[in-house]
């Protein structure tokens, strides 16, 4: 296993608050999926241009929204084809349409 690239301390103290900035982000982009403030559909658009966007996991992405728990966002990922590891980024067209389809009903 290959040994991690060795920062400076400047490198790592602005690594660490890129890393730290990202997590906020993802943390209040769940909380508003939470609220109704934004759509799953909006989501899917920004999640081709913005990568912090782009990263989050589509299981996490599920379990935010209201009334879908952990086996529900699950079952759902199974039966439409999403491995459990899938990013947003990754979706194809067809998974996209499939799990818009199956949130809006």
């Amino acid at each position: 296993m290959p040994n991690p690239p060795t920062l400076t301390a400047e490198q790592r103290q602005a690594a660490l608050k890129k890393a730290a900035k990202v997590r906020r982000d993802r943390a209040e982009l769940k909380e508003k999926l939470k609220m109704g403030q934004v759509s799953l559909t909006d989501l899917l658009k920004k999640a081709d241009k913005d990568e912090t966007i782009g990263k989050m996991k589509v299981q996490s992405v599920l379990e935010s929204l209201p009334g879908l728990g952990k086996v529900k966002a699950r079952r759902m990922m199974e039966e439409i084809g999403i491995s459990d590891t899938r990013r947003l980024q990754g979706l194809g067209a067809n998974q996209r349409d499939a799990l818009v389809s199956r949130i809006s009903k």
